[in-house]
């Protein structure tokens, strides 16, 4: 469990600037020099106030950029579509077609009929959730005043909404064995349900446990590895990363839910993450599932902690990256592995092994240090309000002044690693805090796989933000949340063109035609040629004995998906609030 938070506060720097202590040939260093480093297998203790010069850090030879192309318009929706592509959005819409068939039959299904278009108005709608909070979800299609937010309905109805969100599936349930341990304004809201409903991500037919990557995530593992791998393949980050843990918040049933208390949301699904610290960019991440949390062959014989680290840095290895982490990883059998590999720094329990007897025994006063060198490795110990103990590869115990005062007007001094960890160790916090702004799986549903999809569509969304303002984008967070709202409505949406921040409107007119309802005859199904339904209006008044009143007709709104008598119900439906 991490307690990074307890530690010290993260200081707002913007460059970690380590290198400004470095000649300017560091890098040049012999091989042989490195070597000699490195060959030093014992611990002896360095002083604080005559330090030698910093290890130098290895040559960071990537370009930090990004492999993709865009059109010379470099619109917000762009950034949004390189990781929810059509190859994505084709996965969705035939597993949520396909669940909600196996759940009501063909003819069920024919009315239903999910496209992509309804999957990105779905996703536009929650982005919106997030934006424009409410207490509960039925109030988004509201049409008392007080409570009316227009543009819910003219997206979608919301029985639409609420089925494409209960359908929303990923995996194809037949294939599935029960035998087996792995038990893993745009439209309205009727529409929506029933797509959330439905929503699936794999097929189920093709599962099976005996040979499936990851059985634990079966149910949304072909989306999440979709996304991971492009998360990886879009941006090549800086050179300071960050790993740690964040936590979604869960509360349904789960064999791996975990329990944080120094998170926000205490109890949910683990989720490690690496990320590049000055921006917060996602570059990759790891489910915890238990004992079943798949990590790299690779590093198998190693300890978990070292494991869970080599796994996401797999890729970055060997360039000179410097990866920050907390004392839950951080350790010298790591450091010394990450040598031969690259270079790390971070915080470090005291009790780890191979570190100095002294080390753990030495009592500190406030602003005291112990320092100890082994090769390239320095570690130390710091006391604040309470000990702290850091590794590093690139630092030594030197203090610099910070901007805070003491009580007679001097500067404080902290260790230059301390400084340095404060700047880097924020990258995911910075992600976390990103995310909560602006939540999208804000309700509680019972299907883990479903809250993940919609924590993966929140990942998607601040990767796409990081890259847009890499490419010069001006916008804040909000307005970029804002403004891919309105693209996803312009291009997706059939009956409703909003004009954008960015370009013309795609056609003239949208509020004139989006408000313009007509009677239709119900589509006939293959069960009946003249199909009726019960009329919104009619129904929902009540006899003498106050019973709700029944009648069947064969006319109803499309836009709003209810049943309606042609006269007098289609007018009173569209112009009385209270009927």
């Amino acid at each position: 469990m991490s307690d990074t938070e307890d530690d010290f506060e993260y200081a707002n720097i913007s460059e970690s600037g380590s290198e400004d202590s470095i000649s300017s040939d560091s890098d040049a260093e012999s091989d042989d020099d490195i070597t000699n480093l490195n060959s030093v297998r014992n611990w002896y203790q360095i002083s604080v106030d005559e330090a030698a010069p910093p290890p130098p850090r290895f040559l960071f030879s990537p370009k930090p950029t990004q492999t993709f192309q865009l059109s010379d318009e470099q619109s917000i929706l762009e950034y949004f579509r390189l990781f929810f592509d059509d190859e994505l959005l084709n996965i969705i819409v035939t597993e949520t077609n396909r669940y909600a068939e196996q759940q009501h039959g063909t003819s069920s299904n024919k009315s239903f009929a999910v496209t992509k278009n309804d999957i990105l108005i779905m996703l536009a709608i929650t982005i919106l959730q997030g934006i424009e909070k409410k207490p509960v979800e039925r109030m988004y299609w509201s049409t008392r005043e007080i409570f009316s937010s227009p543009i819910f309905p003219k997206l979608m109805s919301q029985t639409r909404y609420l089925r494409i969100k209960r359908y929303l599936h990923f995996t194809n349930n037949e294939d599935y064995n029960p035998l087996s341990p792995i038990f893993p304004k745009l439209m309205s809201q009727t529409r929506y349900l029933r797509i959330k409903r439905y929503l699936h991500f794999t097929n189920n037919e093709d599962y099976n446990p005996l040979n499936h990557p990851n059985p634990k995530l079966n149910k949304i593992w072909p989306i999440y590895d979709n996304i991971n791998k492009k998360c990886s393949r879009l941006y090549t980050p800086e050179r300071d990363i960050t790993i740690d843990e964040s936590l979604m918040l869960y509360k349904g049933r789960l064999g791996w839910k975990q329990y944080m208390p120094l998170k926000r949301s205490r109890f949910g699904i683990k989720f490690y993450l690496l990320c590049e610290s000055k921006s917060g960019y996602l570059y990759n991440s790891i489910i915890y599932t238990g004992k079943g949390t798949i990590l790299s062959e690779k590093y198998k014989n190693m300890p978990l902690t070292s494991q869970i680290v080599l796994s996401l840095a797999d890729s970055l290895l060997d360039q000179g990256y410097c990866i920050t982490m907390d004392n839950y990883y951080t350790s010298p059998l790591l450091a010394d592995y990450l040598i031969s590999r690259q270079m790390t720094y971070g915080t470090m329990r005291i009790n780890r092994k191979d570190l100095p007897t002294e080390l753990q025994k030495k009592k500190l006063k406030k602003g005291e240090i112990i320092a100890f060198q082994r090769g390239k490795l320095m570690t130390m110990k710091w006391r604040d309000k309470k000990d702290v103990c850091l590794l590093s590869t690139i630092h030594n115990p030197t203090q610099v002044a910070t901007n805070k005062r003491n009580k007679d007007g001097n500067a404080i001094l902290k260790p230059k690693l301390v400084v340095d960890y404060n700047n880097t160790m924020g990258g995911i916090d910075r992600f976390d805090q990103q995310l909560h702004d602006y939540p999208i799986p804000r309700k509680r549903g019972k299907k883990y796989y479903k809250k993940i999809f919609f924590h993966l569509v929140d990942f998607c969304v601040y990767n796409a933000f990081i890259l847009y303002r890499r490419t010069a984008g001006q916008k804040d967070h909000l307005e970029f949340r804002a403004n891919l709202v309105e693209n996803l409505i312009s291009e997706y949406h059939t009956g409703l063109r909003t004009a954008t921040t960015e370009g013309r409107p795609k056609v003239p007119g949208p509020i004139r035609l989006s408000e313009r309802h007509f009677p239709e005859f119900i589509p006939p199904t293959e069960k009946k040629n003249s199909p009726t339904r019960c009329c919104a209006v009619c129904c929902k008044q009540r006899d003498e004995k106050g019973k709700r009143k029944r009648k069947e007709t064969r006319y109803y709104c499309k836009p709003c998906d209810k049943g309606l008598c042609a006269v007098p119900c289609f007018m009173i439906f569209h112009t009385k609030l209270d009927f």
